[in-house]
């Protein structure tokens, strides 16, 4: 690898390891086997590496997960039965990876201070909605068409960031993926009055 690349899996062993907070120059560098005066000639600033190396951590989280549920569900599978699978996979991967996904949040705070690490996250985010809605429609995401990714996939993402962040605090108490469909299943009806409210 390159250097850019070291500093990319260096990042992301920091990240993993420390957190944001706690992921210094000092340590990135080290972990990637360069000298930290690299970083800014990669990157400009550790912030920028940090956050550069967090999207594509998490951009691998989710294609793992689409690879997953794929593998996980047979072609006569209902279309619950599918989205039950997508939801056990992420919540198997957020247990894996937990303290890289509480390091997202972190960074989040910081990109409110930050315009540079705040455009890296939303372009982040619309990638994520669209690859979300793409990964849920059973489509390429380059044949999403409409609105798909600005209402499935962002909806998606918001349940996603707040169901996680239950299971980040409350793991015990945490909704499964019956849990979260028979929720979803509910606010519709509540939506569409097809049932009273506390059916």
């Amino acid at each position: 690898m390159g250097n850019r690349e070291d500093l990319l899996a260096g990042a992301l062993q920091c990240l993993k390891d420390k957190g944001w907070a706690g992921s210094t120059v000092r340590d990135i560098a080290a972990a990637a086997g360069v000298n930290h005066a690299a970083i800014g000639y990669h990157f400009g600033s550790r912030e920028a590496l940090l956050t550069e190396a967090l999207m594509q951590a998490m951009e691998q989280w989710g294609a793992e997960i689409g690879q997953a549920v794929m593998a996980a569900l047979t072609t006569d599978a209902s279309p619950r039965e599918r989205y039950e699978a997508f939801w056990r996979q992420v919540i198997l991967a957020h247990t894996n990876n937990r303290r890289l996904w509480l390091t997202s949040i972190e960074a989040a705070v910081q990109a409110e201070r930050n315009p540079a690490i705040r455009e890296l996250m939303a372009k982040g985010l619309r990638e994520g909605r669209s690859g979300l809605a793409a990964n849920l429609l059973g489509i390429p995401e380059d044949a999403l068409g409409g609105t798909a990714a600005q209402t499935v996939g962002a909806i998606q993402m918001g349940l996603m960031t707040g169901l996680l962040m239950q299971w980040a605090l409350d793991p015990e108490q945490a909704p499964d993926e019956h849990d979260i469909t028979d929720g979803l299943i509910g606010l519709t009806a509540l939506i569409t009055g097809t049932q009273p409210a506390g059916h």
